[in-house]
Order: structure tokens, then C-alpha cells, then sequence
């Protein structure tokens, strides 16, 4: 299947580490079958904690397909920095959402569900339902 399709996954995270990690962990997971399109946005520009509008829009314009793109953010200024971009209206591919999902096990079910080639709507769906999720 060609990623031509697949819906692209952004993770921000205040830690460029943390979202690169978490990427990693969600592609190695989803089977390694098909390459659904994931780009971290974590940290600022200068390398330092934090979030950057500017690497959000650039993770999002890489991994849109025109399929599109779930942003998954770890904690609030990360979830404000996604919502005015998706205010202004022309930051952010269109079709992009915020999905509100755990950061870790949501990127994971976004990645495995879009690697099946599921539409936005499901991808968005899994993820959020890892929020269900116990762990005891």
C-alpha cells in the first residue's frame, strides 16, 4: 500500500527527545509493515524544553499525505500551541486535528491504526480510546 493514503501523525512534546522517542517507539510497534508518516515536533528551535509553532507546522507539512494529519500533544502549552495554530487557518495542512489521546499509548494506536490505512475519523478514534484504558 502507498503512504500516498495514509493519514500522517505528528507528536509534540516539550522534549525533542520525548517526541522523538515516542515516534520511534509507535513506528516500531505498528509492525513495520507499511510506513505511516510520524514527525516529532518536540522542544524549541534553540534545542531547549518547550514547544515551537514553527516545528509543528513543518512536522505537520512532512507527513501530510492529504489523507489528514493527527497532532497528538503531551501537556497543556504543547495543547495550546496546536490550537491557535489550528485558529489561524492556514499554519497547518488541511485536515489537520488535534486528537485528545494519552500521548504515549495514543501515538502507538494512531500509528498501528493508520498503518491499516484507516481513515482520520478512525485513527482519531483509537487513539482517544487508549485513554480507556486501565493499566490495574
Amino acid at each position: 500500500m502507498s503512504d500516498a493514503k495514509l493519514v500522517g501523525i505528528v507528536l509534540v512534546s516539550h522534549s525533542a527527545q520525548v517526541a522523538a522517542s515516542v515516534a520511534e517507539l509507535a513506528k516500531a510497534l505498528s509492525g513495520g509493515g507499511t510506513a505511516v508518516p510520524v514527525a516529532p515536533a518536540g522542544g524549541t528551535e534553540g534545542g531547549e524544553l518547550g514547544t515551537s509553532a514553527e516545528l509543528i507546522s513543518a512536522a505537520a507539512a512532512s507527513v501530510d499525505r492529504g489523507a489528514g494529519v493527527a497532532v497528538l500533544a503531551d501537556l497543556g502549552s504543547a495543547v495550546l500551541t496546536v490550537k491557535a495554530l489550528l485558529a489561524e487557518g492556514d499554519e497547518l495542512p488541511t485536515g489537520t486535528r488535534l486528537v485528545d489521546a494519552p500521548f504515549v499509548e495514543g501515538a502507538i494506536a494512531a500509528v498501528v491504526t493508520a498503518a491499516t490505512g484507516a481513515d482520520l475519523d478512525a485513527v482519531e478514534a483509537a487513539a482517544g480510546e487508549a485513554d480507556t484504558e486501565r493499566k490495574v
